[in-house]
């Protein structure tokens, strides 16, 4: 789904304008990725949590050429969904 269909889709829901939908959408993106980057994990009720981890650093090989190369570690957003929302795709 594209952002724009989801902004079609809650203004529908809440019959507010799309122009509100869209501000509304941004400002909670940024207040979630503000919160990542200040190393707080974000929690939406009934959806599942946010949080960032640090991949460790590691080397790896070209499978052809036999090549090492390391890789520095680095950190990656992971997405865990509640135990209920799992439960809905079953």
């Amino acid at each position: 789904m594209l952002t724009k269909e989801l902004i079609t889709q809650i203004s529908e829901q809440t019959g507010s304008t799309k122009k509100r939908t869209e501000e509304l959408l941004n400002a909670t993106t940024s207040v979630i990725v503000e919160n990542l980057l200040n190393g707080k994990n974000v929690i939406l009720q009934g959806l599942g949590s946010f949080e960032v981890k640090t991949k460790n650093a590691r080397t790896i090989v070209h499978p052809k050429t036999g090549e090492r190369t390391a890789v520095p570690a680095k950190q990656q957003i992971v997405f865990k969904p509640t135990a209920s929302s799992k439960n809905d795709f079953k």
